[in-house]
């Protein structure tokens, strides 16, 4: 028997508010290629699984006739809710659990998504219960995006993970109020998929354009398990005038666009 640990809810505590406003939201043409992949019609039921704010859940309601949308993080939830009722989406159904839990007690999908969340899964027991969730035609997304700025060569990504640095130490934090250490993971998500009940898969990529101001890229910090809020404490203040005047040498303007790419890791039950 697979053993599920207990989610951390120290994880993303405090990030709620700035992911459901400072997270680059996904483009149209990403939801209008899944669309195209899928043969999505408005009808059947989508599952998108590690939802967070709803970035995926919500502008892809239009696409099916039931839409479910699984964290384990209360505030998440709460703020994916929040814009789900100002924009009149009555055809979501939010979920407070792991995605390793999920039964066949949910029903059945035509699709089930994943945006920026199968890192921290038990992604081979993920994989295996998606496959029994899904229609015979039914398929799975994982949607990886390439904003990490600890991956980054942009000298104005660089500079802003010297300033966390700076003030939060070398190493890259996460979870465990704050104690734990970001871990790379060994194995890719394709491999984990290649290895999976799936009998036909695929991965492209489509690219957008983003442009970030100070501010917003503040808030992009502190929507990360990295830098949340509560890491810089009574430094807030200080942290943030740092990042501004180390930001605004590198780029005097305050403007910051990049080119995006977007990842998707397809696979179909048939």
């Amino acid at each position: 028997m697979t053993t599920i640990p207990t989610y951390d809810p120290t994880l993303f505590e405090g990030a709620a508010w700035y992911y459901a406003r400072y997270r680059p939201q996904y483009p149209p043409v990403l939801f209008d290629s899944l669309a195209e992949k899928f043969q999505l019609d408005g009808k059947g039921r989508l599952l998108d699984l590690g939802c967070g704010a709803g970035l995926i859940a919500i502008p892809l309601r239009d696409r099916f006739q039931e839409v479910i949308g699984l964290d384990p993080d209360a505030d998440m939830l709460l703020e994916a809710q929040q814009q789900a009722v100002e924009l009149g989406a009555t055809n979501i159904s939010w979920v407070q659990d792991r995605a390793e839990n999920i039964s066949p007690a949910v029903g059945k999908f035509q699709l089930v998504t994943i945006g920026r969340a199968f890192h921290w899964m038990q992604r081979e027991l993920v994989i295996e219960r998606i496959y029994n969730l899904l229609t015979d035609h039914g398929g799975l997304a994982i949607i990886k995006t390439h904003e990490d700025p600890w991956n980054s060569d942009h000298p104005w990504k660089t500079t802003a993970i010297s300033v966390v640095k700076r003030w939060l130490g070398e190493q890259r934090r996460t979870g465990q109020g704050g104690k734990g250490v970001w871990q790379p993971l060994a194995v890719s998500h394709e491999e984990i998929l290649a290895k999976s009940s799936f009998p036909r898969q695929a991965t492209y990529e489509v690219k957008y354009e983003k442009s970030w101001t100070i501010d917003t890229y503040l808030g992009y910090l502190y929507s990360t398990a990295f830098c949340l809020p509560s890491f810089v404490g009574e430094n807030r203040h200080k942290f943030e005038k740092d990042l501004k005047e180390s930001l605004l040498k590198v780029e005097p303007s305050g403007i910051f666009t990049e080119e995006l790419p977007i990842t998707v890791i397809a696979a179909w039950k048939s």
